[in-house]
């Protein structure tokens, strides 16, 4: 393998496979039209979970269809528009919510997870950013038996793959977060699991350990990649900014659709935006751990900067104007659940999640594009499961038999 890797984004999984690859032994110039972390790896909802392997288009989306295509709930939004112009998308995405092929993403994206958090623990050390670590799990919320009767799949796959749980009764769940209101039949303590303070910042003491450790970051906008030869050549918004690489592996969540057309690679990715918005709680209330009210279609975590509200789903093009009326929506349920203070941002935060149709990233090299990688598409969960991408992607780069290994995350399987 030549010994010089561009590696497009520098989000939280651009980043980390920026790292991997440094550890490697190769020259890695790490290239985004922003300073690391500042896009979708912003504004999540801090959770590093082994519940994560549950993806969205489960066998039991099929009882829930009619109702999310009302196009009303918290939960799911869409612009009809988007969603006509990708119906091969969402064909192909419910598809995949067959069991066979449920059981088979779930085993993909457990041992993601299984090899992401113990990757997660040694970077965080190694950046000095393990003060930001809680330990402390997370908490699903229902509020009804008609909802907790609901989720017997989720808990039933969890027990499969040893996800450890405790289920929590009303009390229970006071002793835990006494701020929350008692509108909740039951819930469930994801255990085993770590939530952080602050992603960005995260991603911010990553980076700086990839400069320290010895890499290059360069801020620019590629808009277009092409084959010269035996290398790869990205070409900036000027002519002075090409760069070129004997390696190039596309990390760019969300924007990677638009740039991999310009050498002749369509992905079917479509984009679930979401929002967030940071409040204060009244009279100091508080959660010690994030909490999702599945009722209410959000997640409020506790941060840095206040306690996090994060929205569901809202299918539309990746670059569209925000909607934030789902924000507001969730807000008002959240407001049901906490006593949410008054609102701290002077805008709602709007990210997007690159998602492909089987809920799987792509980790490999791109069919008939030799030393072309792609690590993208991983919907909500790239914080989770960006280490183990890297680590995945470094066994591929460097070791030709590790593909049978990762065959769940071949980009073959759509390209």
């Amino acid at each position: 393998m030549g010994k010089h890797v561009i590696v497009l984004g520098a989000g939280i999984v651009g980043v980390c496979c920026a790292l991997e690859l440094l550890r490697r032994g190769a020259t890695v110039t790490l290239v985004d039209k922003q300073e690391p972390g500042m896009e979708t790896s912003m504004g999540n909802a801090g959770v590093l979970a082994r519940s994560s392997l549950m993806p969205f288009n489960h066998p039991g989306l099929w009882r829930q269809l009619p109702r999310l295509l009302k196009n009303d709930t918290v939960q799911f939004r869409y612009r009809p528009r988007y969603l006509a112009r990708n119906l091969g998308w969402a064909a192909r995405f419910l598809m995949h919510a067959r069991p066979a092929v449920f059981r088979e993403t779930v085993e993909a994206l457990d041992g993601l997870i299984r090899l992401s958090a113990p990757e997660h623990l040694k970077l965080l050390d190694a950046a000095g950013a393990r003060h930001r670590l809680r330990d402390t799990g997370w908490v699903f919320l229902y509020r009804s038996a008609a909802a907790w009767d609901g989720s017997a799949l989720a808990r039933e796959t969890f027990a499969r793959h040893d996800v450890p749980t405790q289920v929590l009764s009303p009390a229970e769940l006071a002793a835990m977060e006494p701020a929350l209101a008692p509108i909740f039949h039951r819930a469930l303590w994801i255990q085993g699991s770590y939530s952080v303070d602050d992603p960005h910042e995260v991603v911010t003491a990553y980076a700086e350990l990839f400069l320290r450790s010895g890499g290059t970051f360069k801020r620019a906008a590629a808009t277009a990649i092409r084959r010269d030869g035996q290398r790869w050549t990205v070409q900036g918004s000027q002519d002075s900014e090409s760069l070129s690489a004997d390696q190039l592996v596309v990390a760019l969540g969300p924007w990677s659709k638009g740039l991999l057309k310009t050498t002749g690679i369509d992905l079917p990715m479509a984009f679930e935006r979401g929002y967030h918005m940071h409040y204060g709680g009244k009279d100091g209330a508080r959660v010690s751990r994030p909490v999702y009210d599945t009722g209410g279609g959000y997640v409020l975590s506790p941060m840095a900067r206040g306690l996090r509200l994060t929205t569901g789903v809202q299918l539309d093009d990746c670059d569209a104007p925000a909607r934030p009326d789902q924000l507001a929506l969730a807000e008002s349920r959240a407001r049901e659940a906490f006593p949410l203070g008054e609102r701290l941002d002077p805008a709602a935060w709007l990210g997007r999640r690159p998602t492909l149709p089987d809920s799987r990233p792509m980790i490999g090299e791109a069919p008939r594009h030799p030393g072309l990688w792609l690590a993208l598409g991983h919907q909500h969960i790239g914080f989770s499961t960006a280490p183990g991408t890297a680590k995945i992607l470094g066994e591929l780069m460097f070791d030709e038999a590790a593909e049978s290994r990762y065959r769940a995350f071949r980009p073959g399987r759509f390209l």
